[in-house]
């Protein structure tokens, strides 16, 4: 096993500790914090890493006021703004090891670049990256479980899991070979790790899991998994960007489910959540907003994050356009319904691709632009995935069956939903949808009545027979992404010929190869 970096927390005046939000449970001074454990944790960070250098210093802190603290991450830390992503994550990994992590579990995003990717991140990183469920070859395809023993001798356990829709989230090039245990095969797995950390005298089992509760990952969520698997203590959750707020709604009010409790600390960092143990093994959550920490931030986190910000400025800091209204990239919006920046990457497409129709997923949008100047890196930010420009020739069979599994989840949020150009289409809501899936989550069919109607396509309705030429990207087209299983077998009439954000470029400066 691996030693992991530990940075003193000497330097810290009292004075600091006193002025932390002291978790729930401590003694009566609120400064001894003897005997607790302390368990700091993130999620979906996605290239917030001017934050760091609180989130280290307030490990320290905590550390100086005598707790036992463990500082912990559960996924998609290595993409989402280009001071990550251009790195491929070596940036992230890089910060997270000078902030003093101990634990990670990988999110769908981390293998946005590929599994040897991942591998080679998890080997330059001070912290295990675990997720029990994740196999490659039969075996666990990074760690699954790890143990921590505090200076007075409790044991703690954690395990790993990462979001079985990986599968289809992830261009599926980049994880040949990964398989993602889902659903039971997932609830069976994880209670596998908790029974071997019992057996293993821990005192605490945590788990790391990527799930979320969004009603799209139903049948995986966390919520789901709690229900099935009895003995984990904390259950740290990333992936549906909940506040700890919102886990509460989702849980009545009690932020647990059976006897176990269910945490999350939203995204960007814009909050650091934290687990108090309690000498007595009391357990309680609270989310500390970073914006209103009153710590001084690691100095040497806070050097290299800025250094980092510089050069990626230099690189990408362009301004090339500007707009005179916002465009919309929220999350709850592009995945939805129609929002104008979903329009303009539709369009970008469908210009760049000359194609009778385009379409881009809505997860595939990561952010708003703000009117005013684009810089390159805005349009990175808004495709940071590196995927590539792809014509196909498609029945309207196909581009009608595409719009309805795009459409299943609608009014929920759903990542494959589709921002369109070149057609418009009605989805009738009162429609149960009637898409069937395999145990992969990949489409296989419609078997009831469509809740999509009235395409047209440049005002016609769509013709069920006729052949026409639709522009997306390998994600969707070649590779059976978020599911759209309906257009692989195409004939491809324009192969990868440029990367995501240079379409977007290129349509917004009139460019055309």
């Amino acid at each position: 096993m691996k030693l992991w970096k530990k940075f003193s927390a000497l330097f810290l005046a009292l004075v600091m500790v006193l002025a932390l939000a002291i978790p729930a449970g401590a003694t009566e001074t609120e400064q001894d914090l003897t005997g607790h454990i302390v368990i700091l944790h993130t999620n979906d960070v996605h290239g917030a890493i001017g934050e760091y250098a609180k989130v280290a210093a307030l490990k320290q802190a905590y550390q100086a006021a005598g707790a036992y603290v463990l500082l912990a991450d559960a996924g998609d830390f290595i993409q989402g703004d280009p001071t990550v992503s251009a790195s491929q994550g070596k940036t992230a990994i890089e910060l997270m090891n000078l902030a003093g992590y101990d634990v990670a579990a990988p999110g769908n995003h981390e293998f946005d670049y590929g599994y040897p990717n991942l591998k080679t991140l998890a080997g330059e990183a001070d912290f295990p990256i675990l997720a029990a469920n994740v196999r490659y070859d039969n075996a666990a395809a990074l760690g699954d479980q790890t143990t921590f023993t505090t200076t007075d001798g409790k044991k703690i356990g954690i395990f790993g899991l990462d979001t079985p829709e990986t599968a289809t989230k992830a261009h599926p090039d980049k994880i040949k070979g990964v398989s993602f245990l889902a659903a039971q095969e997932m609830f069976d797995c994880a209670q596998a790790q908790v029974d071997a950390l019992k057996a293993d005298g821990c005192d605490y089992i945590i788990c790391l899991g990527h799930l979320g509760i969004d009603a799209e990952s139903t049948g995986n969520r966390s919520i789901d998994l709690l229900e099935k698997v009895t003995g984990i203590d904390v259950f740290i959750d990333g992936h549906s960007h909940s506040t700890l707020e919102e886990i509460k709604e989702a849980t009545n009010g009690t932020g647990k489910v059976g006897d176990t409790v269910l945490t999350s600390t939203g995204t960007k960092l814009a909050n650091v959540g934290m687990v108090d143990i309690s000498p007595d093994g009391t357990i309680s959550t609270s989310s500390l907003a970073t914006s209103e920490l009153t710590v001084t931030p690691d100095a040497k986190v806070a050097a290299r994050a800025e250094e980092i910000q510089k050069e990626i400025d230099a690189d990408y800091g362009t301004v090339f356009a500007k707009t005179e209204v916002a465009l919309d990239g929220e999350k709850a919006n592009v995945r939805t319904g129609e929002t104008n920046l979903g329009d303009l990457c539709a369009d970008a497409y469908r210009d760049q691709g000359d194609a009778d129709v385009a379409f881009v997923n809505g997860g595939g949008i990561r952010v708003s632009i703000p009117a005013g100047d684009i810089t390159l890196g805005d349009i990175l930010q808004v495709h940071p995935f590196g995927n590539a420009l792809c014509v196909v020739e498609a029945t309207g069979q196909q581009i009608l069956d595409a719009l309805e599994w795009g459409a299943r989840n609608v009014p929920g949020e759903n990542g494959g939903f589709l921002q369109v150009s070149g057609l418009t289409y009605e989805i009738h809501t009162y429609i149960e949808s009637s898409c069937t899936a395999d145990e992969n989550g990949l489409f296989t069919g419609v078997d009831g009545e469509y809740r999509v109607k009235n395409v047209k396509v440049a005002g016609e309705d769509l013709d069920l027979t006729k052949t026409y030429t639709v522009a997306s990207h390998n994600y969707m087209l070649k590779d059976g992404g978020d599911g759209f299983t309906m257009f692989q077998g195409c004939n491809l009439l324009q192969d990868e010929v440029k990367l995501d954000n240079q379409v977007l470029i290129d349509y917004i400066t009139g460019t055309l190869d």
